[in-house]
């Protein structure tokens, strides 16, 4: 019973990490309905940059702040030169967008710091830790505790705070927003910014674990099971969803792993996401489309 509930709280911390990541595409679809494929590649150029300056002999926390700082003007680059000039455009067409702009931010990482492989250490070691009678990860427990600090505070912002209120306003009806003076570009270019700030909190947590290298931005693949299962517009949802995916696919590797020859883990996520675009399309927490012809 010992090692079932090792696995399950093992799968748990690393859920919260895959919410953290899946929040930053709720944020950006809730506010303007683009759902950011580009937001692996901007995890991708947070991590290079953060860990490049500290390279260079920067102290953490300035590295931190310029790297925050880099990410908030390519956030505000992104909406403003591109995804501002696509407003009301079909939906694939802002996929696609987002899809070309996740290249091209990856191709200026590369130009800016090099397409060599980092190492990213935090300063926590991944070494077990006793909890309980329990085996746990320590650099788990502080990830999942990064991670849980920052949603709670992006709840506080959303749930407790004007500027909160103005985009949930925004997000069910945009146009009752506008009708009652909300200013839907300075909404955007906020919620492109915190989608900054989540992405490189995820790329230092995801780089200290991975390693800081272009692969990293595939982690928007990991992303996807979570968004599907808990609901494209919901933060709760996010949070549930990753938790889904991370319990099961650990248990799933450890139980049924053996039986198919290992490798489990990398795909039934997916499995699961089927299964609820099949019963729940609209996942957990998800708004269900009504179309009115």
């Amino acid at each position: 019973m010992s090692f079932f509930m090792e696995v399950l709280l093992g799968g748990l911390l690393a859920g919260v990490m895959y919410s953290l990541v899946a929040i930053g595409f709720v944020l950006i679809y809730k506010a303007s309905g683009v759902f950011n494929f580009a937001q692996g590649s901007m995890v991708l150029f947070a991590a290079l940059t953060f860990v490049s300056l500290l390279e260079r002999g920067l102290p953490f926390w300035v590295a931190f702040v310029l790297s925050l700082l880099s990410m908030l003007l390519l956030a505000l680059l992104l909406e403003r030169q591109v995804l501002r000039h696509l407003v009301n455009r079909p939906p694939i067409t802002l996929f696609m967008a987002t899809l070309g702009l996740s290249y091209v931010v990856e191709g200026v990482a590369q130009a800016l710091w090099g397409a060599q492989v980092h190492g990213l250490d935090l300063g926590i070691e991944d070494t077990p830790l006793e909890l309980g009678g329990l085996m746990l990860s320590r650099f788990d427990l502080f990830a999942a505790g990064s991670a849980g600090l920052l949603v709670l505070l992006l709840s506080l912002l959303f749930n407790k705070t004007r500027i909160g209120l103005s985009l949930r306003a925004v997000a069910d009806d945009q146009l009752a927003a506008l009708a009652v003076g909300i200013r839907l570009q300075r909404m955007w270019v906020l919620v492109w910014a915190v989608a900054g700030l989540v992405g490189l909190v995820a790329g230092l947590l995801w780089g200290a674990r991975l390693g800081v290298q272009f692969s990293l931005s595939l982690i928007v693949l990991k992303a996807l099971p979570v968004l599907i299962i808990g609901g494209f517009t919901s933060i709760g949802g996010a949070i549930v969803g990753g938790l889904i995916v991370g319990a099961s696919e650990k248990l799933a590797e450890v139980y049924l792993g053996p039986l198919l020859s290992g490798g489990i883990e990398n795909w039934f996520p997916y499995v699961l996401a089927l299964l609820f675009l099949l019963l729940r399309p609209a996942g957990l927490f998800g708004e269900r489309a009504i179309e009115r012809v």
